[in-house]
């Protein structure tokens, strides 16, 4: 199979993977969140920085090189297997003997036994990493669907029932933990590679010098995004915070889903035309685009619908995360194109100058964070909006440098398409503004009227301006449907 076939169907399956798991993660969440009350995803949030943190300090990088290495062996996964595993029972002694004292800072004492529950996850999660890696490096994505799926169907029954009959914020603990065993056990059983009893330790050098670089970003990244978290939590309230938790997880939902989808793809695939300049700043271009002209309207399209949809779906005892969900959503446009030209950097074997730049850009953004502090909760919230910008326009001078892509060519592929959509939000908000006015439209109605005639004129203005990744998404949705 040539790379654009394989490619293509890896898109597709990945697709078919991250968005229907997904989208069954999202309506049980929806439907928690109708049964459960802001405080117990405050909870959750509170903890997320610890297991974000665990998780990255478990991985060390070492996945993201053996899917760059194009000569693993046995030893090679054996290896990173066990380092995995034994840092995830290190990581978890750890958190089991702090808990007390994270529970002490956030002054909510159940967060003790929470913490010792949850983060057992680490665990199940690195007895399954050097599968997954190696399904990942082999663009399989078909059979990570058919065991992600029931694994997810099974934790949300487990996670609805419990929350169901009252059981609070552990319905979302023992959800993630179902979860995770039921696709652990799956795993195990279904994957063709089994763990040699082999430590190499030039296997592990090799691979442990790449990562541990992308291990300390990853460790800033983590620590960054979660600050916002923890100055909530620690200066608002848990309610507060399970406010913010909620607009941050449905915004992030689109981009990061769609991210994940071609990121799976596309880090391999990179890798092995990494050494062709101009094929790889070609199909990098290409990417990018079609990704930005996907994402742009989706989120504008939230945007205008966010209290309809969270009305609707939410109840509106979550009014209250509509206005921050609408800033970090429009904030959220560049998020893919940044995690894009942060793969390129990387499948370069540049892991050193990634480090580099998350340095200064974490550094830099808590900074300003800090600055803007005594603004409020919405000043935390424009700081992380502004900071995603930012960030986007540091990793994309940092990668043009590397392909011959100054920062400037970038920007100008995104204007047309950013341009038209703001054009088309502001007359749609002023139609929906004036219908209002006259009759109350409800809802439903408002979310299906503004969806569909957004996308209709989207597409037609698309075209009229030959939108060159108009043509893209048709020649690949064709392809697709070939297949």
């Amino acid at each position: 199979m040539s790379l654009k076939a394989k490619t293509i169907t890896g898109v597709i399956w990945s697709f078919a993977h991250q968005f229907s798991v997904q989208a069954i993660t999202l309506i049980i969440q929806l439907f928690l969140a109708r049964l459960l009350v802001p405080s117990d995803f405050g909870l959750i949030a509170m903890i997320q920085i610890f297991i974000a943190i665990g998780k990255t300090l478990i991985d060390s990088g070492m996945t993201s090189s053996l899917i760059r290495s194009q000569d693993n062996s046995q030893k090679d996964y054996s290896t990173v297997f066990f380092v995995n595993v034994m840092m995830s029972i290190l990581i978890y002694v750890i958190i089991y003997l702090c808990a007390p004292l994270i529970s002490s800072f956030y002054e909510e004492p159940i967060l003790t036994p929470l913490v010792r529950i949850f983060t057992l996850t680490f665990i199940l999660q690195s007895l399954a990493s050097i599968q997954v890696t190696k399904l990942t490096k082999e663009i399989n994505f078909k059979l990570q669907l058919y065991i992600q799926l029931p694994s997810t169907i099974i934790g949300g029954i487990i996670g609805l029932y419990l929350g169901y009959n009252g059981y609070g914020v552990w319905s979302i603990v023992w959800m993630n933990i179902a979860s995770k065993m039921v696709f652990l056990c799956q795993i195990w059983y279904k994957s063709n590679w089994k763990p040699a009893l082999v430590f190499d330790y030039s296997s592990f050098k090799k691979h442990f010098n790449f990562g541990y670089k992308l291990t300390l970003s990853g460790l800033l990244t983590n620590f960054y995004l979660n600050t916002y978290r923890v100055i909530i939590g620690k200066m608002f309230s848990v309610t507060e915070l399970g406010f913010y938790n909620q607009a941050d997880t449905l915004r992030m939902f689109p981009v990061s889903n769609l991210t994940a989808t071609l990121q799976k793809v596309t880090y391999p695939m990179f890798s092995i035309i990494q050494n062709e300049e101009e094929r790889l700043k070609d199909v990098f271009s290409k990417i990018t685009g079609l990704v930005f002209y996907v994402i742009c309207p989706a989120m504008f399209i939230l945007t205008l619908i966010a209290e309809p949809l969270f009305i609707t779906l939410l109840t509106t005892k979550w009014i209250k995360s509509v206005p921050y969900f609408q800033l970090l959503a429009l904030s959220s446009v560049v998020y893919p194109l940044s995690i894009y030209n942060l793969n390129i950097i990387l499948v370069k074997g540049r892991s050193d100058l990634i480090l580099k730049i998350e340095v200064l850009k974490k550094v830099s953004s808590l900074m300003f964070l800090f600055l803007i502090i005594p603004f409020g909760i919405w000043g935390v919230i424009l700081a992380q909006a502004i900071s995603m910008i930012i960030h986007f326009l540091v990793n994309a001078f940092c990668c043009g440098k590397l392909i011959n892509l100054p920062l400037i060519k970038q920007l100008l592929v995104l204007f047309k398409i950013i341009f038209v959509n703001l054009l088309l939000t502001a007359a749609i908000y002023y139609v929906i503004q004036l219908m209002n006015e006259f009759y109350n439209i409800g809802n439903i109605i408002q979310i299906i009227f503004v969806s569909i005639s957004y996308l209709i004129i989207y597409l037609i203005i698309s075209k009229l301006l030959d939108f060159k990744e108009f043509e893209e998404l048709k020649n690949l949705v064709k392809s697709g449907l070939k297949k």
